[in-house]
C-alpha cells in the first residue's frame, strides 16, 4: 500500500474513532467538552506530518503538497462514511441530544424561550447526518490543504533543492 493510502485511510480511522470516543462518552452533550472534538485537528496535523515525513527523502513541495492534499481527500471520504454511520446508524438521536444540551446550556445564560427556539432553529437545517458527514469532509479537506502547504516546505528532499554555484 502506498503512503497517502495508507495515512489517508489511517487519518480518517483516528477521526472516526476520536468521534465515536466522544458519543459513547456522552461528550457532545456537555457544554465544555463539546470543545475536545477539535481534538481532531490535533490528530490531522500528527498523522499528515508523520505521512508527509515519511516520504519526504524523495519528494519537492509540489509533490508534498500533492500527497497531503491526497492523503486528506482519502481521509475525508473515510470521515464522511464513518459520520453518516456515527449520525444515523449508531447514535441515531445525536441531533436530539445535541439540541438538548443546547437548550440547557442557553437557560442557563438566562436566555428568553423565544431567543432559545430561534438559536436552535437556526441550527437545526445543519443538524443532519448528510450535512455533518459534508461538513466533516470538507474540514478534513481544508485542514489537510493548509497543513501539506505548510509542512511540505518544510518536509521535502534536501537534495531537491537548486544546486549552488561552485566560484
Amino acid at each position: 500500500m502506498n503512503l497517502t493510502l495508507k495515512y489517508g485511510i489511517l487519518l480518517g480511522a483516528l477521526v472516526v474513532a476520536w468521534t465515536f470516543i466522544m458519543g459513547i462518552a456522552g461528550w457532545h452533550t456537555h457544554p465544555t467538552l463539546q470543545a475536545l472534538f477539535w481534538v481532531v485537528i490535533l490528530i490531522q496535523i500528527v498523522v499528515a506530518v508523520l505521512g508527509l515525513k515519511a516520504r519526504a527523502a524523495d519528494a519537492t513541495y509540489g509533490s508534498q503538497v500533492k500527497a497531503g492534499t491526497m492523503m486528506s481527500l482519502i481521509a475525508g471520504v473515510v470521515v464522511f462514511i464513518g459520520s453518516y454511520i456515527f449520525t444515523s446508524v449508531v447514535f441515531p438521536n445525536y441531533f436530539d441530544e445535541l439540541r438538548m444540551a443546547g437548550e440547557e446550556l442557553f437557560r442557563s445564560q438566562g436566555k428568553p424561550e423565544a431567543e432559545i427556539k430561534a438559536l436552535l432553529d437556526a441550527q437545526a437545517p445543519m443538524q443532519t447526518s448528510f450535512m455533518q458527514a459534508l461538513l466533516g469532509f470538507i474540514g478534513t479537506f481544508l485542514t489537510g490543504l493548509i497543513i501539506s502547504l505548510i509542512a511540505g516546505a518544510f518536509l521535502k528532499s534536501k537534495t531537491t533543492a537548486e544546486p549552488q554555484a561552485q566560484a
